[in-house]
C-alpha cells in the first residue's frame, strides 16, 4: 500500500530527492512555521526520503483548486526544476482535485501529509494487527483520490447482459474493489478486536492497576518504558519509532504488580483514518486506570504539543481532568536534562505546585523515583473499603468484586452475605452504576 509503488512508472524509493512546503492557513497559530517545517523533515526522514528543501508559504485566501496561491505554486514548479525533485510534500491537507492540479503543475509527484504520515505508519507496523488497521486507513484515504489521470481509469470493461450496455468504468472498478477490500479488512478487525477485548478482561479480573503512557510521537515514551520495566523496546530520536502496543508487568513500592502499556505516540493533524483505524489498539488507553502523559517539556512547541495530545484524548472520550469515568491524566514533564539550569529550577518549582505532575529525565532518570513512590501511594491510598450485605444469590456480584478489587472478607448470616471489600473510587462508581439496589 505504498504511496511510493502507486504505478511502475513512478519509480520512488526510500532516497527520493523531496521537496516540503508547509501552507500557513487563516487561523494557525503564527511563530509555529519553524518548529511544522522541522517536524514535517522529521516525518520524512523516518521513511528515508532525501528532503532537499523545505520552506514555508502563508496563504491568505486558500485556493479550491490547488490550495497554494498561483504565483507560490509558480516558484515550487521552478523549485522542483532546478533542484531535480521527484516528490513535492504538502504539509497539510490537500483534497484530491487540488492533489492533482498540483501535480499537473509541478510535474513531480505530490502527497499530502495524511499521506505521509500513512507511510510511515506502513512500513512501522509489525503486527499482524497493525498492518491491519493501516491498510484500512491506507484505503480509506485512497478511495477518495481515483481522480488521477493515468489513462487506465478511464477505459471501460465490458457490460453485463445481451446487449452488454456501456459497462463499467475502470475507476468504478477500482472504487468497487476498494470497497470489498475495506469490508474484509473490517470484519477481520473486528475479530482482533473481541481477541482484544477477551485478554482486557483476563487482565481486569486480576486487580492489578493498569498504566498506559501516551504523548506526541518522540516525547520519551518509550525510553520511560524501558526504564520502568527494564525492557528493550526500540527507543529512538526517531517520530513514530513506536506503533504497536506494547505491555508489561511492573513492579511498584507496596503494589503487588502493574501492568504499564506503551503506545503510539500522538501528533498534530492525525488522519481521523488512523485514528478510527487504531481505534481497538487505543482502546488499551480508555480501559487504563491511570494515563501518564509524556511530554518534552525541552521542546519548543510543548504547549501545542500538549494540546494536540489532549485533542486526541478527548476524541477517544477521555476528559483532561479525569471526568465522569475518564482515568485520571498524570503529566510527566521529561527532557529535562536538556533545559538551561534557570529554566529547569523554574519548571520544578512549577511542577511541585501543580497537581499530577512531575519533572523529570527518562533518559538519566532524574526524578522517576520520586513518579514511582508518588503513583504507588496513590494506588495504595486510593482504595476505599465498604461492608456490603448482599443476598447469597447474589454471587455474581461478589464474583465482581473479587474481580476488580479486593474482597478482605464473606460471611453468611441468616441467607445474607457480609462482606468486606476495598475498591478504587472509580471502581467504586462503576459498582453503584451497575449494582444500585445491592
Amino acid at each position: 500500500m505504498s504511496v511510493f509503488n502507486r504505478n511502475e512508472d513512478d519509480g520512488f524509493s526510500r532516497d527520493t530527492p523531496t521537496i516540503i512546503a508547509y501552507p500557513e492557513l487563516p487561523g494557525t497559530a503564527s511563530g509555529n512555521a519553524e518548529y511544522r517545517l522541522e517536524e514535517s523533515i522529521g516525518l520524512a526522514a523516518a521513511i528515508g526520503l532525501d528532503v532537499i528543501e523545505a520552506r514555508h508559504y502563508r496563504v491568505r485566501s486558500p485556493r479550491a483548486a490547488t490550495l497554494l496561491g498561483g504565483g507560490q505554486v509558480d516558484e515550487l514548479a521552478a523549485l522542483v526544476e532546478e533542484k531535480g525533485a521527484e516528490l513535492l510534500v504538502i504539509d497539510g491537507a490537500l483534497s484530491p482535485i487540488q492533489q492533482r492540479n498540483l501535480e499537473d503543475r509541478v510535474k513531480a509527484k505530490v502527497i499530502d501529509r495524511t499521506g505521509l504520515i500513512l507511510e510511515i505508519f506502513g512500513e512501522r507496523a509489525a503486527t499482524a494487527e497493525g498492518r491491519l488497521q493501516v491498510e484500512l486507513a491506507h484505503l480509506d484515504y485512497q478511495a477518495g483520490r481515483l481522480v488521477r489521470s493515468w489513462t487506465h481509469l478511464e477505459r471501460q470493461r465490458g457490460g453485463f447482459g445481451f446487449l452488454g450496455g456501456p459497462g463499467e468504468t475502470q475507476i468504478e472498478a477500482d472504487r468497487r474493489m476498494i470497497r470489498d477490500r475495506m469490508a474484509r479488512l473490517r470484519k477481520e478487525l473486528s475479530q482482533v478486536q473481541r481477541t482484544r477485548g477477551i485478554h482486557r478482561a483476563r487482565r481486569k479480573k486480576a486487580p492489578w492497576p493498569t498504566i498506559a503512557l501516551v504523548g506526541y510521537t518522540n516525547a520519551g515514551k518509550s525510553t520511560l518504558f524501558n526504564r520502568l520495566t527494564h525492557a528493550s523496546v526500540l527507543a529512538e530520536d526517531l517520530l513514530f519509532a513506536t506503533l504497536d502496543p506494547t505491555m508489561r508487568q511492573v513492579r511498584l513500592p507496596g503494589v503487588e504488580k502493574a501492568i504499564l502499556s506503551d503506545t503510539v505516540g500522538f501528533v498534530s493533524d492525525l488522519p481521523t483514518q488512523l485514528v478510527a483505524a487504531f481505534r481497538a489498539t487505543l482502546e488499551e488507553v480508555t480501559s487504563a486506570d491511570y494515563i501518564v502523559h509524556v511530554r518534552d517539556i525541552a521542546h519548543p512547541s510543548t504547549e501545542g504539543q500538549r494540546a494536540d495530545v489532549l485533542s486526541i484524548l478527548r476524541e477517544l472520550g477521555i476528559g483532561e481532568n479525569g471526568e465522569g469515568d475518564s482515568p485520571p491524566i498524570i503529566e510527566m514533564w521529561n527532557k529535562c536534562d536538556k533545559l538551561p539550569f534557570e529554566e529547569k529550577a523554574q519548571l520544578s518549582e512549577l511542577a511541585k505546585r501543580t497537581p499530577n505532575c512531575f519533572l523529570i529525565s527518562a533518559q538519566t532518570g532524574e526524578g522517576v523515583d520520586q513518579f514511582i513512590e508518588q503513583l504507588a501511594a496513590r494506588i495504595t491510598a486510593e482504595g476505599i473499603e465498604r461492608e456490603l450485605v448482599l443476598d447469597a444469590a447474589q454471587g455474581d456480584v461478589l464474583a465482581w468484586l473479587h474481580s476488580k478489587g479486593q474482597v478482605f472478607s464473606v460471611e453468611e448470616k441468616a441467607g445474607k452475605l457480609h462482606i468486606i471489600a476495598n475498591l478504587t473510587p472509580r471502581g467504586w462508581g462503576k459498582y453503584d452504576k451497575l449494582y444500585p439496589h445491592a
